[in-house]
């Protein structure tokens, strides 16, 4: 047995990368970097160069941070205290620019540099000018719940976003709305029925905006103008180039300067890759290889977050004349390149005989027998394991596990029917494709079937507890990070954003009370009889930590393995260093003393 190469303490020391936007002459990059709980604005050359800390005072909230000023001398961030700033480029002290009851973020700022249009508590859309002795805020936006992502037309003269209404969800259906930029709250909105848009674009030269759509099924880049007949797709096939919208700040196209081409970003099958596409024809080309997030695109330089199975995160500047790519910063520390491991997509078949589809990673290490392996669902559940890089997943395939990340329907990644085929079948369709997954992993030698373990975090902590009762005698352990335990609960005492999510993932109260109480692991706990370990924090804002003190306790009553460990301080997800590494240290713990013991 080769000695492990990968430590918990790598996996908990990454840099997260998020919102890479480039200045507008196109050589300094800048983007948020965040080391534990502690995000900051950071720039470094394009042409390379040591990068340097601009400010360690915006928001740790999803999506939005910054914008650059046009002629490239400071940024408006927003800041932790829910204040937009304005700040030079070289640091110092900070300006505020608006302030309200509620977090302002996604500041965007206006071609001329005057105004600066942001979001107000993720649901208002307003504009304030950044002269001196400015008037008040005005609100831009009307009659919806939630809006994100402000965009400035090439002129100034209006502001486009991302907005939705409750009960929807924004996968669910959203649309997006224009408003001139004078406050004269003249609303167009660009809408259809049972329709998902998002990421609303102008170019940067015309009138033309780009945004995502899934009206025929898939979510493509589409195009309008006033002067075009009509809105429709400029790129059209059987592959998104969008993930769900769980926050502000997605960058999944960009244009070029001249506004003749679309940089874009292409899921297949759970597999990454960067296009681009020739407007004035729709020809496409594909240029590079795996996840990319955050396109920004100024003079001859596109900028990204870039990621896959084996590449750790970097942040990357592409020659748009050639195609060649500079690595400008990178997240992870050094070590894992030799243990990190390309998945194989694999599809199965399920109860029903749908076509289910996951991606399979199997230890680098030959092994003589199945080995050992982790079926790891992800959250959401509207949501996807893209081929990303996952330290976690390093960790354990380089101690001999397999990994297998499923895509039980109501996943993203593959077209609108197959996400919304969950509609109302939360803890029901998702568990019984789950379980096929399990079956097809014993059957087609992906694991050892006596060594099979059900492990998630949030949503899939929840069907990770549903697996362990619906096939007992299929695995031999469970994990479950933050999991749902009782849905009634969940609806009462969850945050804004998802608080109406349950009404499509299960239906509305009070009709629908049965699947929620049916559903609820709380309520099926004497089942549960693998060992369970349960891992929460205790100030997670989305599923209360009580949801997991409550199983525990009936699990203890029952007298079966439990384990639960409460992270003082910590969220929906942690952020300390020393948080991760306790979860892996006693995660492994776990698995070798329940599960490892089973060999061959």
């Amino acid at each position: 047995m080769v000695e492990p190469r990968i430590t918990a303490a790598m996996c908990a020391q990454a840099r997260g990368f998020a919102e890479p936007r480039l200045s507008p002459d196109g050589r300094t990059a800048a983007f948020v970097a965040t080391t534990g709980t502690q995000p900051a604005i950071i720039t470094v050359p394009v042409a390379g160069g040591p990068e340097r800390i601009v400010t360690a005072d915006p928001t740790a909230s999803r999506g939005g941070v910054f914008d650059w000023l046009p002629d490239g001398s400071g940024f408006v961030y927003a800041g932790r205290d829910g204040a937009l700033w304005a700040i030079s480029v070289d640091g110092g002290a900070p300006r505020r620019v608006a302030k309200h009851d509620e977090a302002a973020t996604a500041p965007a700022i206006s071609p001329d540099g005057t105004r600066v249009a942001y979001v107000v508590g993720e649901r208002d859309v307003a504009m304030v000018s950044l002269l001196p002795e400015a008037p008040w805020p005005v609100r831009l936006s009307r009659d919806n719940d939630f809006a994100l992502d402000p965009s400035w037309s090439a002129d100034g003269q209006f502001v486009a976003w991302h907005e939705w209404s409750v009960p929807h969800m924004p996968w669910d259906e959203s649309r997006w709305s224009i408003a001139p930029a004078d406050g004269s709250g003249v609303v167009a909105t660009m809408a259809r029925d049972g329709v998902q848009m998002q990421q609303p674009r102008f170019a940067p030269l015309g009138s033309d905006l780009a945004y995502l759509c899934d009206a025929e099924g898939w979510l493509n880049v589409w195009l309008f103008g006033p002067d075009r007949d009509n809105d429709g797709p400029l790129v059209r096939e059987s592959f998104e180039h969008g993930g769900p919208t769980w926050g502000g700040g997605n960058r999944s196209h960009a244009w070029s300067p001249d506004a003749r081409h679309i940089a874009f970003t292409r899921n297949e099958a759970g597999f990454g890759r960067l296009a681009v596409v020739r407007v004035g024809d729709g020809e496409v080309a594909a240029v590079g290889k795996g996840v990319h997030t955050g396109l920004t695109w100024r003079g001859a330089t596109l900028l990204a977050l870039r990621s896959g199975a084996t590449t750790p995160p970097e942040l990357v500047a592409y020659d748009t004349s050639t195609w060649a790519r500079r690595v400008l910063a990178r997240g992870a520390v050094a070590g894992f390149a030799d243990a990190l491991v390309e998945p194989q997509a694999v599809t199965f078949t399920a109860d029903d005989g749908a076509l289910l589809h996951g991606r399979l990673y199997r230890p680098r290490q030959p092994m003589a027998v199945p080995p050992p392996l982790l079926l790891w669902v992800h959250g959401g559940p509207t949501d996807q394991f893209a081929v990303e890089f996952r330290a976690r997943f390093a960790y354990y395939l380089d101690r001999g596990w397999a990994v297998l990340t499923p895509d039980h329907r109501g996943s993203t990644g593959h077209g609108r029917a197959y996400t919304q085929a969950m509609r109302e079948g939360w803890g029901d369709l998702d568990i019984g494709d789950l379980d096929a997954a399990a079956r097809a992993a014993g059957e087609q030698g992906w694991g050892d079937p006596r060594r099979l373990v059900a492990i998630g975090a949030s949503a899939g902590g929840f069907a990770a507890l549903h697996l362990l009762a619906r096939a007992p005698e299929r695995f031999a352990a469970g994990v479950a990070l933050y999991p749902v335990t009782d849905l009634f609960e969940l609806d009462e005492r969850t945050h804004r954003y998802e608080k109406h999510y349950q009404q499509s993932l299960l239906g509305p109260l009070p009709a629908a009370a049965d699947r929620y109480r049916e559903r609820s692991p709380i309520r099926f706990a004497e089942r549960i009889t693998a060992p369970l370990l349960l891992l929460h924090g205790s100030e997670d804002g989305t599923v209360p930590v009580e949801q997991s003190k409550a199983l525990d306790a009936r699990l203890q009553r029952l007298r079966r393995d439990v384990e639960l460990h409460v992270y003082e301080g910590e969220g929906h997800g942690w952020g300390r260093p020393a948080t991760v590494v306790d979860e892996i240290r006693r995660t492994d713990d776990f698995l070798r003393r329940h599960v490892l013991r089973w060999r061959a």
